[in-house]
């Protein structure tokens, strides 16, 4: 049976102990002794919020795929845990072994929204590993950041040895190989950077130079030690030939989303002004539906969730959605799966998409008119008319629905 990293006394006197003991369903274990490579991946935000993220589900398992990886889940911990961890001098730890985070090779964190960037501190903080960079040295772990916030590195750039610019799928499985191969060779920290800048993705901080003007602005950005000048994003070519998990960690209490969710397609044919994921996501690419219907059974087979969410930026702009609806319609329905459809765009939810959501749980519809006047509709670049919201409503209500939510954006 595995120790817990807190006693008791600690779990019996804090909210959701479930946020720190692990053993959730699916999970996978290692003995560390066993593998070449320990990769703690963190979450910066609270348990409930963390293990809704997509991303996390999908690197934890594909990583845990190989044999000589094993990777761990970490989340921050909620404010009546951190000041007890502090007073107790407990160090930040990881769910699956319990063991501590500067005990791992490597320590990954998703940089998912700004407003985490104090979270980051505070698990570099309690995991006692330096905050800066320059300070780490070969026996703490390697850290790296990704996700959207990491196309724009430079306001964390010192707290990360490097980071992950793009999809992740395929450059972190370079990584570790890269680590593996050079950890036989004997080699350190610094030459691992230097080798590791070299993967397309890969943005190295310490090994570019940065001179500013009289005023603070910046004169120039100088790599050196062989880095290349530009770093460019990775981007994943084929999804239906890309790593996607059979199965979901399930956990023991309420997360903000609950539910299996399945990715349809990455990327957007939108160009809305203010949508970070609409560009960085580009371009457009779709799963086959055969692909979708595959991992939609194995998702539900192995998680008892009676929801699946078809995950997209736009879901109604999937040019197989009808036959998708259709296929999985089949057998969820026998199953008692209810399926979910965020993200349907106003000008393109036709009649023959009511027929098919029709059939579906309703839960409720939400369109993003996301402005209340054509002239800052057009100014964001987001083509709604208001004749096409009405006309969706009068869909929607047709259909059987009884409300409609609408998204609108406040102080453009």
């Amino acid at each position: 049976m595995r120790k817990l990293a807190l006693s008791d006394e600690i779990l019996l006197s804090i909210q959701q102990p479930a946020r720190y003991i692990g053993g959730e369903v699916n999970i996978v274990v290692k003995d560390h002794s066993k593998v070449r490579t320990r990769f703690a991946f963190a979450f910066p935000d609270v348990y409930d919020i963390g293990m809704s993220h997509l991303g996390i589900q999908i690197l934890y398992s594909m990583f845990n795929s190989r044999e000589d990886v094993c990777c761990e889940r970490v989340y921050s911990p909620w404010v009546d845990l951190d000041p007890i961890m502090r007073e107790k001098k407990i160090p930040l730890f990881t769910l699956e072994s319990q063991k501590p985070v500067k005990d791992f090779d490597f320590l990954g964190i998703t940089l998912q929204y700004e407003m985490c960037y104090t979270n980051v501190l505070q698990i570099l903080d309690l995991s006692q590993i330096p905050l800066h960079a320059c300070d780490r040295c070969e026996n703490d772990p390697i850290v790296i950041g990704g996700g959207p916030c990491a196309y724009n590195p430079e306001p964390l750039a010192d707290f990360f040895d490097l980071f992950i610019l793009g999809e992740g799928e395929e450059v972190n499985l370079e990584l570790m190989d890269l680590y593996l191969q050079m950890k036989r060779q004997g080699a350190g920290r610094s030459a691992f950077l230097r080798a590791a800048a070299q993967i397309e993705g890969i943005y190295v901080p310490s090994l570019y130079e940065v001179t500013y003007q009289a005023d603070g602005t910046i004169a120039a950005v100088t790599a050196k030690d062989g880095a290349p000048e530009k770093v460019t994003k990775r981007i994943i070519a084929d999804l239906d030939k890309v790593y996607y998990p059979k199965q979901f960690v399930v956990p023991f209490i309420n997360i903000v989303h609950d539910r299996s969710m399945l990715e349809i397609q990455r990327g957007c044919l939108r160009g809305c002004r203010f949508c970070q994921a609409g560009f960085i996501y580009r371009p457009l690419r779709d799963k086959h539906y055969d692909t979708l219907n595959a991992d939609a059974h194995s998702l539900c087979d192995t998680s008892g969730y009676e929801e699946l969410s078809l995950t997209s930026l736009s879901t109604s702009d999937y040019k197989e959605i009808e036959p998708l609806l259709d296929d999985l319609l089949n057998w969820t329905t026998d199953q008692k799966v209810s399926l979910s459809l965020p993200s349907l765009r106003v000008d393109n939810f036709s009649k023959e998409l009511m027929d098919k959501v029709s059939r579906l749980k309703k839960s409720g519809l939400t369109f993003a008119a996301e402005a209340g006047t054509q002239r800052l509709r057009d100014v964001i670049n987001k083509n709604v008319t208001e004749e096409e919201v009405l006309t969706t409503c009068r869909t929607a209500f047709e259909g059987g629905y009884t409300s409609v939510k609408l998204y609108f954006m406040m102080g453009l």
